[in-house]
């Protein structure tokens, strides 16, 4: 082998001209095989020798272990880039996130702003309207003042006139004491306006610019303390409207750190009221039934913790239906009421009238729906009208003080009312007539049509409350119901 001793750098006679077969040791100072000729030589007498077999699988085992290690982090740095590559996705995501986020806050605080603005211009409004108001009256009066002041400096110039000094002298004191209370009525700060053109108000914006300006990121780890939930972000694509009722949805901001325990969904009147709780709870999505139609509803959410409540979401608007869709009710018509056609079409399985309701609720509004007469056999009497929830299922509609109704025959129609009805000879019914129900609670009165006639003046009025479409029948009976339809 070649290499250096320990004895000071002294050169090493080889034994390359030695057979290979002959290395049976090592020599560790020279890191290189040696023969039994050069040991007998004495060439590595000052040499750590091993044997060659054990130096051969300890240094296997050495590289082994070194591969494995190598092995070890090469696996771990897959797994890295692996993070790494799922890092960019995530801060993609967040990115988004927090660009929605930045969005809607900004929004909120711009919403809130025109709100603001449009108080400060009802207040500029307020204080014009004031000035100009006080301006025309003092022109008003002076006006008149000056009309009548006018008129007798005209009359007294003629009097000045008069040449008889006794008829002078008899309406002369009495001129000059309304002259003189003429003279008066100019009393000082008479002839000066009561307002200025200027208008006293100053809109202190600065501190809400240096605000703006100072608008910046804060860093959400420093927050030990557990604080208020943030505004809660309504989902604008998954709030809709539907008949009568209106379904929201919101979710809380992309890394919220704050906890949230549950959420406040508060809804106005449809008539720009207050507003009033609809729900509370851990949902992030819920419907709402039973609103008016045709009616504009404003809608927010607010999330709280055990900290406390924190700041509504931004407002959105929905418009509940026009006119409206719906059926029979399965759920509240009497045992011997069958429903088909997706609960469109009543029957009935006895030979006693029986009742059944519609799906809606109206208490604001005008409605108009329509029932055709499918089956009429053995002149039965069928009714149709509007009734409480609560209605008796088991007699005719309108027999009590729940429900409103008009029955009718093959040749006249009643209005009845607890029981009480009246008779009317417009026409009656027969297989293929249509019965029309109007419903006005603008004016609180229900009217009736047969075949596109109106029976009469409104049947019922003076009504208020809550009412649902309702129809009386038995066996001898069908009808479909029809809704949707524009008001005549």
């Amino acid at each position: 082998g070649a290499g250096k001793g320990a004895g000071g750098g002294r050169k090493l006679p080889t034994c390359a001209e030695h057979d290979l077969e002959n290395y049976s040791m090592y020599c560790v100072s020279c890191r290189s095989p040696v023969c039994y000729q050069c040991l007998e030589e004495g060439k590595h007498s000052k040499h750590d020798v091993k044997a060659l077999g054990a130096m051969w699988k300890q240094h296997k085992a050495q590289l082994s272990q070194a591969l494995n290690g190598v092995s070890d982090k090469a696996k771990e740095a897959k797994e890295f880039l692996v993070q790494l590559k799922n890092l960019l996705q995530q801060i993609q995501e967040n990115g988004l996130d927090y660009e929605a986020c930045l969005v809607a806050q900004c929004d909120a605080l711009v919403d809130a702003l025109t709100r603001q603005k449009a108080k400060l211009l009802t207040k500029v409004t307020k204080e014009r309207e004031h000035k100009l108001k006080v301006v025309w009256d003092q022109i008003n009066h002076c006006t008149l003042k000056l009309r009548q002041s006018t008129g007798l400096m005209e009359y007294c110039l003629e009097v000045i006139k008069e040449n008889d000094p006794s008829g002078f002298l008899q309406i002369s004191d009495a001129l000059i004491k309304r002259v003189q209370v003429s003279q008066e009525q100019w009393v000082k700060g008479a002839l000066e306006p009561k307002v200025s053109a200027e208008f006293d108000l100053t809109l202190d914006s600065e501190p809400l610019l240096q605000s703006i300006h100072q608008l910046d990121f804060i860093q959400m780890k420093c927050r030990v303390p557990v604080s208020v939930p943030p505004v809660p972000l309504l989902q604008l694509e998954k709030c809709c409207t539907r008949n009568n009722s209106v379904t929201l949805a919101w979710r809380m901001p992309p890394l919220s750190h704050n906890p949230v325990e549950g959420y406040i969904l508060e809804l106005d009147d449809g008539d720009g009221g207050q507003f009033r709780e609809v729900y509370v709870g851990k949902e992030t999505l819920c419907t709402i039934d039973g609103l008016h139609f045709n009616s504009t509803y404003n809608a927010r959410v607010k999330a709280f913790n055990s900290s406390g409540v924190g700041p509504y979401s931004k407002t959105v608007i929905l418009q509940t239906s026009d006119v409206a869709w719906f059926t029979f009710d399965p759920c509240s018509a009497h045992r011997d009421i069958v429903l088909s056609n997706d609960s469109q079409t009543a029957t009935c399985s006895s030979y006693d009238d029986r009742v059944v309701l519609g799906t809606a609720a109206f208490s604001k509004g005008v409605h108009y729906w329509e029932l055709s007469v499918d089956r009429y056999d053995n002149h039965p009497d069928p009714a149709f009208g509007i009734a409480r929830i609560n209605v008796a299922k088991d007699m005719m509609l309108g027999k009590d003080d729940r429900a409103w109704a008009m029955y009718v025959d093959n040749n006249r129609s009643w209005f009845m009312h607890c029981n009480s009805h009246t008779s009317r000879t417009e026409g009656g019914v027969s297989k293929g007539a249509t019965v029309g129900v109007l419903l006005d609670l603008n004016k609180h009165n229900l009217t009736f049509f047969i075949n596109g006639q109106q029976q009469g003046p409104p049947a019922f009025e003076n009504i208020e409350g809550v009412f649902m479409p309702a129809l009386s029948l038995n066996r001898n009976v069908q009808v479909t119901l029809h809704t949707g339809l524009e008001v005549p």
